[in-house]
């Protein structure tokens, strides 16, 4: 299946974060018949199956939920698309001299970028010739 890993990372981070906080959600997590592709798979064969391109954070977590709460639900076939995500999954905080850096590194390349700018000439415009009619008259 060729679903976006942010998608699967954003699924798997909040099924990881319910069992922590549910005891009874984490022994269910833990069952050999479930995964995450099978999870994936579920998810994207009931969003197929709706006909609808949006969804609310809620409706997909529930359904994650429930893929993993049933025992007899069947992930179906695999399904090749491309999923876009509203979240992203939590990147490590940066040092404050790692945040100053990359001020200076995007400071620089627009300091650059505006020098290119300012050092193109200008084109002339062509003078365009102005057409004078004559009047009979």
């Amino acid at each position: 299946m060729k679903s976006t890993d942010d998608f699967k990372k954003v699924i798997s981070q909040y099924l990881e974060d319910l069992a922590q906080n549910d005891e009874l959600f984490a022994e269910t997590l833990k069952k050999t018949n479930k995964s995450i592709e099978g999870c994936i798979t579920y998810i994207l064969n009931q969003v197929q199956k709706s006909g609808c391109n949006g969804f609310a954070d809620a409706e997909i977590f529930g359904m994650a939920v429930h893929y993993y709460d049933e025992d007899d639900i069947k992930p179906g076939k695999p399904v090749n698309c491309q999923v876009v995500v509203n979240r992203s999954v939590e990147l490590p905080e940066l040092s404050p001299e790692d945040i100053e850096k990359a001020k200076q590194l995007a400071f620089d390349k627009i300091v650059e970028q505006e020098a290119q700018r300012i050092k193109k000439k200008p084109q002339k415009k062509q003078e365009q010739p102005v057409l004078v009619q004559s009047s009979l008259f």
